[in-house]
């Protein structure tokens, strides 16, 4: 009888986790290249579940496919491993058991490690492979982005008409990353060719039925469940999973109840949790009707007006100036308010603040720009990178931003560590700069990263960074659309040092709707000018502007003078294109850009009484 046909009337009980037998065995490897170094350990895995009770167990290939092997130098060897792999699991089986070909998910947060193309390019080839194989399905596992999991069902089905297996894997219970519910996203599976749609890894029995309880019985398919034997605990570098066959066998029951067809183990489970599931399926006949339970949510997310009229909307209404102000490095931030006061008495709509630049450490942006708001009533926006913190630190960042009332951010990826005063600190990079923008604008729907409720929506501006001093200026603005394409509110550029990339930048992204701060720092001298040039990334001075300040020799009175005068006459160009200007004080030397933002207002006041 085929795998349907025995579902279509009974329970089945998948296997458990491979990896976590063989890693108890000492093996710290890639588990799929063992298919080809030590096949008899897999074989003897797959018989303990075999003689545990499993009804079906899959095939050691979750990370077969050539992008993950790549990271083993084994990504020619996809052929020889999953064809390895359907021979042991068929051998282990002898006939009692079905064997389903595996195939993991890749996507995680970092979704621009691979496109989906190339996922696609991936998966394709390890389905052949193992479909060649003879398998009697395919399982999709440990999908938490829907669209690759449409995808590779989609393809899958081009591939064969065998049962399709998929489960999803989630951040939240009851939904997806993105706030998708798991019940509208087993549709869409079914939809797309899926026979068994279910969930696995992330979560223990508990919280894994909790989402089971909101989802209907499908009717042109059926559930599984492939839950971790807990929350995993981390001892002395190792994961460790709690050991609870009794647990797992009452919560087995509960599983049935919610119409699980399919009941197998993921990471931690071992053959004691398959005996205990084959115990369930042997006293419970599989259920046909199931009263849904709802899921509380807040259906209407309470939506606060922004505390001042969004920046971008500013800057497309009339000329606006923002100033970078560095934190400072030591404990004393005298100097800092000093300055942020002085620039919010001259008129800048913005205070800025980086993220530890160069990747040193200051006081945080997030503390000073509460005291902006709270001791002068001046506007912070804050850089947030992606280099510091992970996802949980970051979603608990920006909720403490909003918290505080700090509407207005710059998303951007971050120096590398070794470049700073610690090079042998981690740089984290979870999530790209698009990524960020895009989670950022997530929040502002009122759901959290992984996909949860908030209860209220955030009301985040969110600027992005445009570096045009670059060779191929045309590859910079493709970044640019990507960057609108995950919701940029508004650019602020690197520092620009020639009338004519000025114009070259404004000509080059005319189409762009979204407003252009362009960066204006001025020089303090002919070593500030040198450093840039040469050892910034991202920044480049004309020839003439480096000899005007050369020819200011060590005069430190003399070469500010200068430097001010150069970036009048940027500010003049870059009037001319745009309306916003993103003016950078360097080395808290605020009293040039006071005297630049004067400058500024001083032009746009002359120029309205011009034109009336």
């Amino acid at each position: 009888m085929k795998l349907l046909e025995r579902l279509a009337n009974e329970v089945l009980v998948g296997d458990g986790a491979m990896g976590t037998l063989l890693y108890e065995q000492g093996v710290d490897q890639c588990f799929e290249e063992v298919n080809l170094s030590n096949p008899d350990k897999i074989i003897a895995v797959h018989k303990q579940y075999v003689e545990a009770g499993a009804d079906v167990i899959q095939t050691n290939t979750y990370a077969a496919n050539s992008l993950k092997l790549e990271k083993y130098g084994l990504e020619k060897k996809v052929q020889l491993i999953n064809e390895a792999a359907v021979t042991l699991a068929k051998r282990a089986a002898g006939g009692q058991a079905f064997v389903v070909g595996t195939i993991g998910g890749v996507r995680r947060f970092q979704l621009e490690e691979w496109s989906l193309e190339e996922i696609e390019a991936a998966f394709n080839e390890q389905m052949k492979h193992l479909l060649q194989g003879g398998v009697d399905g395919l399982l999709l596992e440990t999908f938490y982005d829907l669209e690759e999991a449409k995808m590779a069902t989609v393809l899958a089905r081009k591939w064969t008409d065998l049962p399709i297996i998929v489960n999803l894997s989630l951040g939240e219970i009851g939904v997806m990353n993105g706030g998708i519910p798991v019940a509208d996203a087993f549709r869409e599976l079914i939809t797309a060719g899926a026979n068994i749609v279910g969930l696995n890894c992330r979560m223990g029995p508990f919280h894994m039925l909790r989402s089971f309880e909101s989802i209907p019985l499908p009717e042109n398919g059926y559930l599984s469940a492939y839950p971790n034997a807990s929350l995993p605990d981390y001892r002395d570098g190792r994961v460790f999973y709690q050991s609870n066959a009794d647990y797992f066998k009452a919560m087995g029951e509960k599983f049935v109840k919610e119409g699980i067809r399919l009941l197998g183990g993921c990471c931690g489970t071992t053959p004691e949790h398959i005996a205990a599931f084959k115990e369930v399926k042997e006293r419970f006949a599989p259920i046909t009707e199931k009263k849904v339970r709802s899921v509380i949510r807040v259906e209407k997310r309470i939506e606060l007006p922004p505390e001042h009229t969004p920046l971008p909307e500013i800057v497309k209404q009339r000329r606006s100036v923002i100033v970078e102000l560095d934190p400072p490095k030591k404990l004393n931030t005298d100097r800092f308010i000093e300055g942020a006061t002085k620039l919010h008495q001259a008129g800048v709509d913005a205070v800025t603040m980086a993220d530890n630049s160069l990747a040193s450490p200051r006081v945080d942006n997030l503390a000073l720009g509460a005291m902006l708001k709270g001791q002068i009533g001046a506007r912070p926006l804050v850089h947030v990178t992606c280099r510091d913190r992970n996802l949980i630190g970051l979603q608990s960042h920006l909720m403490g931003l909003h918290a505080l009332g700090i509407d207005d951010l710059l998303a951007v990826t971050g120096d590398p560590t070794k470049i700073g005063d610690f090079p042998g600190a981690t740089s984290v990079y979870d999530v790209t700069s698009f990524q960020l923008i895009s989670f950022i604008k997530q929040l502002n729907e009122g759901i959290s990263f992984s996909g949860k409720e908030l209860g209220q929506k955030s009301t985040f501006s969110v600027g992005a960074a445009f570096n045009p001093n670059v060779r191929h200026l045309d590859k910079a603005v493709q970044r640019m659309e990507k960057k609108v394409e995950s919701g940029a509110d508004y650019f602020m550029t690197q520092p620009i040092y020639s009338e004519a990339q000025i114009e070259a930048v404004y000509e080059a992204t005319k189409h762009i709707k979204q407003p252009i701060y362009i960066g204006i720092m001025p020089l303090t001298g002919t070593r500030n000018a040198e450093f840039l040039h040469n050892e910034v990334p991202g920044i480049k001075l004309t020839d003439e502007i480096r000899s005007a300040m050369a020819q200011c020799g060590d005069d430190r009175h003399r070469a500010a003078e200068e430097g001010i005068r150069i970036a009048k006459s940027l500010i003049d160009t870059a009037l001319t294109f745009f309306n916003g200007i993103y003016l950078i004080t360097p080395f808290l030397r605020y009293e040039m850009t006071v005297e630049l933002t004067d400058y500024i207002q001083a032009k746009t006041k002359a120029a309205s009484i011009k034109n009336q």
